[in-house]
């Protein structure tokens, strides 16, 4: 069982407005997994949570795109700034314990290293890492290529 999973179903019956019960499916990946995934916010096809989606935070208005790995302890949230809500590509790895906030985009094809804090908008097709996160390579292969079968 992985807190996707547990996620699609909250946020399927969301979707055809079920009440009550895609609160109480929040609540229980809350419980299990020690994560909290709204079932209000967009995660595309394909996505997954890496270590079952243990420590992961999603602001209810994140946008998530397709292929899409999500470490464990990673952050997607805004900052200060009521209005400013992460979207995210397709085809991202997100490292364990990144965190990505505010209103920026993140690009497809892109690799978050470990421990990253993103705060800048990043473009397609590259590495970042660091503490605030900065370009450290580009790439013009497709990334799940570079993590040798990760996905």
């Amino acid at each position: 069982m992985n807190a996707i999973t547990i996620y699609r179903i909250a946020n399927f019956l969301y979707r055809k407005n079920i009440p009550i019960l895609p609160l109480v499916l929040k609540y229980f990946v809350f419980l299990i997994f020690n994560s909290v995934v709204p079932y209000t916010c967009q995660i595309g096809k394909k996505s997954k949570f890496a270590y079952g989606g243990i420590g992961v935070v999603l602001h209810g208005q994140s946008i998530i795109g397709d292929k899409v790995i999500i470490g464990q302890n990673v952050t997607v949230g805004r900052q200060l700034d009521p209005k400013g809500v992460p979207s995210i590509g397709n085809n991202v790895y997100i490292s364990a314990g990144s965190r990505i906030l505010g209103g920026i985009n993140i690009g497809s094809n892109v690799i978050i290293g470990a421990n990253s804090v993103v705060i800048n908008d990043v473009p397609d097709n590259c590495i970042v890492a660091g503490v605030p996160a900065k370009v450290i390579r580009s790439v013009d292969q497709d990334i799940y290529e570079l993590l040798k079968n990760i996905y």
